[in-house]
Parts: structure tokens; C-alpha cells; sequence
């Protein structure tokens, strides 16, 4: 077993997220520089999903 797969064959590999086509530039992730789901225009930090999903975690559990 190469470690991608779970015992039932099922992947657990997350597909590669591509930007839509067509849609407004998306702002770049701060911390990895993978596209968002912000357009540029957002002010402030962006995030994309895993980012934003590990900073949730961090900040929830500094208490």
C-alpha cells in the first residue's frame, strides 16, 4: 500500500483545486500563495481553505 489509499481502495488524496474559468482574479494565499476563494480586490489577509482551516485551529486551542 502506497499510503494514498485508504484499505477499501476509496483515495484519500484531495483533488487538485483549479481556479474557475471565467471568474475575477483570486487573490493569493498570504501564507502559501495558492489562490483563494477572495477575488484581489478583498482588503486585508487571505487565506485559502487549508490556510484558513489551520489558522481556525491554531487560534481555537491558544487559550
Amino acid at each position: 500500500m502506497d499510503g494514498t489509499h485508504d484499505r477499501d481502495g476509496s483515495s484519500c488524496e484531495t483533488p487538485a483545486t483549479a481556479e474557475p474559468e471565467g471568474g475575477p482574479p483570486y487573490a493569493a494565499c498570504v501564507l502559501c500563495q495558492e489562490p483563494t476563494e477572495y477575488p484581489e480586490s478583498t482588503k486585508g489577509i487571505t487565506l485559502c481553505p487549508v490556510c484558513e482551516w489551520r489558522e481556525a485551529e491554531r487560534t481555537a486551542c491558544s487559550g
